[in-house]
């Protein structure tokens, strides 16, 4: 018997394979006969976990805003001082990293060297080295990279959305910390994060493109030699009332035009099936609300409300969740209100079946385009695994998704009584509000 298990999707005409390597480590071979090879190794481990212990562990540790951030630079420098990404330079392979709310990934893309390159990753990623000389330097070149997001005005409107939304969750914090933040962190605090979250058993490898999982396992079989010890993290939120912060964040920047977000708080699903439902359910429904071919975005659009930069979209991660509306747009209040009304008319007159049924269409052939790209589909798949959800099964689920059933999800999730704005002004622009 194969220890290799291939999941098969007969209606989306897709599949994978899918193993625990001997060292602990999940893995997934998504088979496409590209050019390319995209690969990615993630963690369940981003900005939002501040607050953990694991059972070896006796008292919960409080890390300071950016520690995930910070670790994901870190990890690519050895105790040689060596760099990861010169490494790559050598073999031609393209190289990335990204810290999220809720994950930090590492990834590669070849077209020829693809064992070799997979080494490599699997080899910096599992050998943190941390001395207080490295931090130091470390700190000033993320304290340049912090400078940028503060006088970045689309970072900020959506970070300003956050803290408008949420009084208490992690996820109101800045990715990347504060100067002050991070000058607080030391050498054992990030072993300390390694050892709980840079576990194998925590983590997960995707490989999509035209590879075999013998190639893969036998390159893990190489680097990855000794066995994850099994844990369990426990994470802590603080508890979040369901209203929001504040109705309403300013700033002022060099825009030629206001920017604006708009949220919806809403209460965060429970389980990851109930996750996969809302978010399906919200993806035709605001697909009917804020696509450009819905009759709200093209009267909007005639009366010169917005232009073309508008839409929406439902976000979820570890206990929070919320719906979000961009727009570039002159006059702010004037979009809150249309917003705020056109939800509140389909909460009481929801779109026809008809209505419905092309969007949901719209919604799965978007999410079909996705297995056309190695980069994408991995990227797709490793987010909804480390989410503990299924990329295949999230996209047919599309298909379930009844028109009452996500009548009902809209109604419970998206409210106009817990909603907030963040608004980027022109410096020249006298205060609105």
């Amino acid at each position: 018997m194969s220890r290799f298990t291939q999941v098969m999707d007969e209606k989306l005409g897709e599949s994978y394979f899918t193993w625990q390597h001997k060292s602990g480590l999940p893995m997934f071979v998504i088979p496409k006969k590209h050019s390319a090879v995209y690969a990615l190794l993630g963690t369940r481990y981003g900005s939002i976990d501040v607050k953990f212990k694991t059972e070896r562990d006796e008292d919960y540790l409080e890390l300071p805003d950016g520690v995930a951030h910070f670790l994901e630079h870190k990890m690519f420098e050895d105790e040689k001082g060596e760099d990861a990404f010169a490494r790559y330079a050598q073999t031609g392979a393209s190289a990335n990293a990204y810290t999220s709310y809720g994950r930090t990934c590492y990834l590669f893309s070849c077209t020829e060297g693809f064992e070799e390159n997979l080494e490599i990753l699997l080899d910096f990623v599992t050998h943190p080295y941390f001395s207080k000389e490295t931090i130091e330097k470390e700190q000033g070149i993320i304290g340049e990279e912090i400078a940028m997001y503060d006088d970045n005005p689309g970072w900020c409107v959506f970070n300003n959305l956050l803290q408008a939304l949420y009084a208490r969750h992690p996820v109101r914090r800045n990715i990347a910390g504060t100067r002050d933040s991070i000058a607080k962190i030391t050498p054992e605090m990030l072993y300390r994060c390694t050892d709980t979250f840079y576990n194998l058993r925590n983590m997960a490898l995707v490989v999509c493109g035209d590879v075999t999982p013998e190639q893969v396992e036998a390159v893990c079989d190489k680097v990855l030699t000794t066995v994850a010890p099994e844990q369990k993290v426990e994470r802590i939120f603080p508890e979040e009332p369901e209203e929001v912060n504040e109705p309403l964040m300013e700033a002022w920047f060099e825009v030629a035009q206001p920017v604006v977000e708009i949220g919806f708080k809403a209460i965060p699903p429970e389980t990851p099936e109930e996750a996969m439902r809302v978010s399906a359910a919200n993806a035709i429904t605001t697909q009917l609300l804020f696509g450009r071919s819905g009759e709200f975005y093209n009267r909007l659009y005639e009366s010169g409300l917005i232009n073309e930069k508008f839409g929406g979209g439902y976000m979820q991660m570890r206990d929070c969740a919320f719906t979000e509306v961009a727009a570039y747009c002159e006059d702010p209040n004037a979009l809150l209100k249309a917003v705020c009304k056109e939800i509140d008319h389909r909460r009481e007159h929801y779109f026809t079946p008809e209505e419905f049924e092309i969007a949901r269409r719209v919604v799965y052939a978007n999410n079909l385009f996705t297995f056309d790209s190695t980069e994408d589909l991995a990227s797709a798949f490793m987010d909804h695994y480390l989410a503990e959800e299924d990329y295949m099964t999230c996209t047919a689920l599309i298909s379930d998704i009844g028109y009452e059933e996500a009548k009902e999800i809209f109604r419970r999730t998206i409210r106009t009584d817990r909603c907030a704005m963040s608004v980027v002004y022109p410096k020249d622009q006298e205060r609105k509000g």
